[in-house]
């Protein structure tokens, strides 16, 4: 279903007739209503020539129909159109409709946005309700047009009848959630795993063990939670957000959420935080005014409109000073609106719908097992198989052929493989939950190991989202800098009520070093207290409330002592701050002083300057200020701005024509404290991390240069120039690009998506609503604990402590579970290969089966038993981290691995073949004795495999003996078992063993100890010539150094004697 048009670019009025709809036959036979277009009009329409103005396809839409009004018989209308020579049937094909149920009908004509755009709302007898408003339309309008259209009264709301008719027809305002899969789709969905398909038994452990996995999800159905207040009735009522409905009367105040997209009617100083979808700490001041149209009009992008960013084709959601986006909060002042879209049909749901038509990839580990499964099936089919085929040509009973078959079948693959990899990661979830990391999906714990791009937003992510003054510059010159990292890390000196931690950090201090409490210093004290008195802003529970830039004046004012200001005047008047002015001021009296006035006022540094006739020295003497000193002032204002500070200016004097300028601060949202630590170990480890935001390029060069993400030389790109680039192009560029600035949700996927087009393996880490759809489509998505609801929906893995380092830590861990996971495929096939090896060779070479099929399953229960998986609980060896992340696209059997398990399993057959046939030469005949001495020669063979296969890169006494106290039960536990098997009579019977002498087991332990003592051999070898490779690099590194010293040593020396010889 098309949507047409509710308005025409050529100015055409209302009540101009509509084109109506044609009812026309699909291919299928169902009917289907089209909007008639200028190329199909055929019935003499007047408007036929009128241009279509395609703004507004793709905007939200929450409602189903509209009557045409003068015509009661064919009153039913899409939107944008009415009725020609097929209007009739639309007409009553819609009236069915809507008698077969307003649900149904609403999911069939398609009343979210891209599906269809209609006009208004109609009941059951085509009584009018109201006509469709879209963002685009409700922000060129002015407020009293939007009324009318949306048929609602300013002053009384709607009524609570004509609410609930609404409601029926728009439906809550709240999200359609996807239907989570059954238990029973989560069962059968293991048995894609090749491993799993050979024994039913491990795959029921395997699904029971990976049930976990969605077990910590996040309900979206509580995304609106929230109160609404509005006025119903004439009456103030509070209720749950998910009742509101188009039409309603709003109420914003300081510290609301705001409900819903809400076209603002009434504003008086109103706020609004807009960070979590731009990604720009400020705040944003709304009106009530209607607003130019090419001011506002919404850049479309494949049926989207862009939350941020410039993007070719339009501007963005920040020029819509007249509407308040839902989930966005009201910083400061009151205001007044009309809701204009609900649900799926906001701003807010527009990145919900697309974060839901994004699909999470395969994790690396999941694609690794899978290709695992089926190499190790097809290999060991193909080898039993022939050993199969080979017994029955030599003559061998078919029967013991069979059994010998199954069981290496069983021997062979590794089935216990899906178990060990549920518990690490499982165990993994457990030691990341201990680091305030929540795991929502256990292969996402592997997944970070094996990142090798992070793309991280910046405000509430890289920072603190808390605005902070950093540096106060006095009008004299005098400087003072705090070094603070966010308002709530900011220590009160002398206060011991928990507000600090209780070090030096937040203090405010000159240059010199002297700290700045009270009027200890006049100059600096008197800008503080400024911008504390010409402030709106309070302080409660570490919480700011009111604008973020005003929060952080008054955090300055707490650190300085001067924070009790306010109480030393008694206001007068204010003038509040505007988009026109850029200032605000108060005149307020001193009380020491009655009788006496005094004007304060702050705001942007130029519109301030141009109202002073002077500056403050040492915040007591007027001087002139001069078109030097003035000059002088910008300059610095200047460079602090391309710093990524925003700079407040202050000034005071008796009144607007007598103003002195006092100085200025530099407001900045700090980075998180370690973040810049955190990011350079990941960066060592072979892991670039890139910064993308919506904030503005000076801003995000500032926090990038701060956290080591940007150097010179380094590129950058904004969200219009990715629009100017094809996806091919994209991807050519963005390896060399470290900061993506002014990106809206639509650039951030691009982003991710072009980076998983060149092999990179991605993790996205955001807060706010803006990120939420590259969180589900990188491959492992993670969200700050303190974000939107939408963006933990979204993500993989939830910091509750919103701490960058928790990253780093999850990447050690990762690689760490990937490290356990290899060794324990190392011991196992290793096992597996030996036990092939052996029977394929007896039966090739016509040889009497070394090991009876019970023997088989004994060794079997032991290498997918407790020893196996207690390796995939070793500790997390330290130096990891330091690790480059794995090729993902190789597989997990590479030739290293190859290697390690070839040679540990030729000498395990060796050893056993040894024995056997050791034993047997004595009478050629297999007596109980060799068989047995044959079996614990293998058993004892694979406890010191598994021992070396603790690590593949530190020697045992490295990592410590004891160290890993499972392991160590686990071998006693299957040392004293074997000898149950071969001491205890029962058993004997069973498995067809004696007992052995002391002498025996002593040969035995000491000739099955050559695996343990080759293995580590080796890695004392790898580990010389790692070390060694690393002292040459060292080497290099100082020779090179040197040579840099003796060319600057000689370049001065040269430089001197040509000063000297031109003297």
């Amino acid at each position: 279903m098309n949507p047409a048009n509710d308005s025409n670019k050529n100015g055409k009025k209302d009540g101009a007739k509509k084109r109506k709809p044609q009812l026309q036959a699909s291919e299928d036979g169902k009917h289907s209503v089209t909007p008639s277009n200028d190329d199909n009009n055929k019935d003499g329409d007047s408007n036929r020539n009128q241009k279509t103005d395609k703004s507004n396809l793709c905007q939200p839409v929450p409602f189903l129909c509209q009557p045409d009004i003068s015509n009661k018989n064919n009153c039913w209308t899409t939107f944008g159109g009415s009725a020609g020579s097929g209007g009739g049937g639309s007409g009553g094909f819609l009236r069915s409709l809507l008698r077969k149920g307003l649900d149904e009908s609403a999911h069939l004509l398609g009343v979210r946005r891209g599906k269809a755009a209609t006009a208004g709302l109609v009941d059951i007898n085509g009584t009018a309700m109201m006509s469709a408003l879209n963002i685009h339309e409700a922000s060129s309008r002015s407020a009293e047009d939007c009324i009318t259209r949306l048929r609602t009264d300013p002053t009384n709301g709607l009524s609570t009848a004509e609410a609930s008719r609404r409601l029926n027809f728009s439906g809550f305002n709240e999200f359609e959630l996807k239907k989570e899969e059954s238990m029973m789709g989560k069962y059968l969905e293991q048995f894609k795993n090749p491993l799993i398909c050979l024994l039913l038994a491990s795959a029921i452990v395997s699904v029971l063990m990976k049930q976990y996995d969605d077990a910590l999800s996040i309900a979206v159905a509580v995304l609106i939670r929230w109160l609404s207040h509005c006025i119903r009735d004439g009456r103030s009522v509070t209720f749950y957000a998910r009742e509101l409905v188009p039409g309603d009367l709003v109420l914003l105040n300081a510290g609301d959420r705001v409900p819903a997209d809400v076209r603002v009617i009434e504003a008086v100083q109103l706020q609004l935080d807009e960070s979590s979808f731009t990604g720009e700490n400020e705040a944003r001041e709304k009106l009530a005014g209607a607003l130019p149209e090419n001011a506002v009009k919404l850049a479309v992008n494949n049926g989207t409109a862009q939350i941020n960013g410039n993007g070719g084709g339009g501007g963005s959601i920040e020029n819509m000073d007249n509407i308040a986006f839902m989930g966005t909060l009201v910083c400061a002042g009151r205001g007044k609106g009309i809701v204009i879209g609900t649900g799926a049909n906001s701003m807010f749901g527009e990145v919900f719908l697309m974060m839901q038509s994004e699909e999470s990839p395969k994790t690396p580990l999941q694609n690794s097992m899978d290709q695992l499964g089926k190499q190790l099936s097809l290999y060991s089919f193909g080898v039993i198989g022939l050993i199969f085929v080979v017994g029955l040509i030599q003559g061998r009973d078919m029967l013991e052929m069979f059994t010998i078959g199954v069981s290496l079948a069983v021997a062979a693959i590794p089935e216990g493989l899906p178990i060990v990899v549920a518990v690490t990661l499982a165990i993994g979830v457990m030691r990341m939950g201990n680091r305030n990391a929540v795991v929502k999906k256990l292969s996402a714990v592997e997944t970070l190991g094996c990142v090798t791009v992070i793309c991280s937003d910046k405000t509430g992510t890289l920072t603190k989202n808390e605005m902070t003054a950093c540096i106060v510059v006095a009008a004299d010159d005098t400087r003072a800098e705090v070094p603070v990292t966010g308002f709530n890390d900011s220590p009160r000196s002398g206060n011991d009520d928990g507000d600090g931690v209780g070090d030096s950090s937040g203090e405010c201090r000159l240059m010199s070093g002297e700290r700045v409490l009270g009027h200890s210093h006049s100059a600096i004290s008197r800008v503080v207290e400024i911008g504390c008195v010409c402030n709106n802003c309070h302080l409660a529970n570490g919480t700011v409330i009111g604008q973020p830039t005003e929060g952080a004046l008054m955090v300055l004012a707490r650190e300085t002592q001067l924070d009790i200001s306010r109480s030393y005047f008694r206001r007068l008047n204010e003038m509040p701050f505007s988009s026109d002015t850029k200032w605000m001021g108060v005149q307020v009296e001193p009380n020491s002083r009655p009788g006496e006035v005094e004007l304060m006022l702050k705001g942007a540094i130029d519109r301030v300057l141009q109202m002073c006739v002077g500056y403050l020295d040492n915040g007591v003497t007027q001087r002139p200020l001069t078109a030097q000193r003035r000059e002088q002032i910008l300059h610095l204002a200047n460079g602090l701005g391309q710093s990524g500070l925003r700079v407040i200016g202050m000034a005071c004097g008796k009144d607007m024509y007598s103003l002195y300028y006092a100085g200025l601060v530099g407001i900045m949202d700090p980075p998180r404290p370690g973040c810049r630590q955190s990011i350079e170990t990941v960066q060592d480890a072979g892991v670039s991390v890139k910064m993308v935001t919506g904030d503005a390029l000076e801003t995000a060069i500032s926090i990038g240069s701060r956290l080591n993400i940007f150097s010179s030389g380094d590129n950058t790109l904004s969200g219009s120039q990715i629009d100017e680039l094809s996806d091919m192009e994209l991807e050519r560029l963005i390896r060399g690009v470290s900061i993506f600035y002014r990106s809206s949700p639509r650039h951030k996927l691009r982003i991710v998506k072009a980076l998983q087009n060149i092999g990179e393996v991605v993790a996205m880490t955001g807060d706010g609503v803006n990120d939420a759809v590259a969180l589900k489509k990188s491959d492992i998505g993670v969200a700050m604990g303190n974000g939107t609801d939408v963006s933990k929906e979204a993500a993989d893995m939830v910091l509750i402590n919103d701490d960058f380092s928790t990253i780093k830590a999850a990447i050690e861990e990762g690689k760490g579970i990937y490290h356990n996971i290899t060794n324990f495929v190392t011991f196992q096939l290793s096992t597996s290969v030996s036990a092939i090896a052996l029977i394929a060779i007896s039966t090739l070479f016509h040889f009497e089966n070394p090991l009876n099929a019970m023997q088989i399953l004994w060794i079997n229960i032991i290498m997918d038993g407790p020893p196996a998986q207690s390796l995939g609980v070793e500790r997390v060896d330290a130096d990891i981290i330091r690790q480059p992340p794995r090729n993902v696209r190789e597989p997990l059997i590479n030739r290293s691995l190859i290697i390690s398990i070839l040679s540990s399993a030729a000498i395990i057959i060796a050893g056993t073949l040894f024995v056997f046939y050791k034993e047997m030469a004595a009478d050629n005949e297999i007596t109980p004795r060799d068989t047995t001495m044959t079996f614990t020669c293998f058993v004892l063979f694979d406890m010191w495999n598994a021992l070396s296969c603790r690590s593949s890169r530190k020697m045992i006494w490295e990592i410590g003996l004891f160290s890993n106290p499972m392991f160590c039960l686990s071998v006693f536990g299957s040392l004293l078992c074997q000898c149950l098997v071969i001491y205890f009579a029962p058993l004997q019977r069973i498995f067809q063993t004696e007992a052995l002498t002391v002498y025996d087991l002593v040969f035995l332990t000491l000739l099955t100890s050559t695996v343990f003592v080759f293995n580590e051999g080796k890695k004392y070898l790898l580990l010389r010539r790692l070390r060694y490779k690393q002292r040459q690099q060292l080497r290099r590194e100082d020779v090179r150094v040197d040579c840099v010293d003796s060319k600057q040593k000689w370049s001065r020396r040269m430089n001197g004697g040509g000063a000297k010889m031109m003297i």
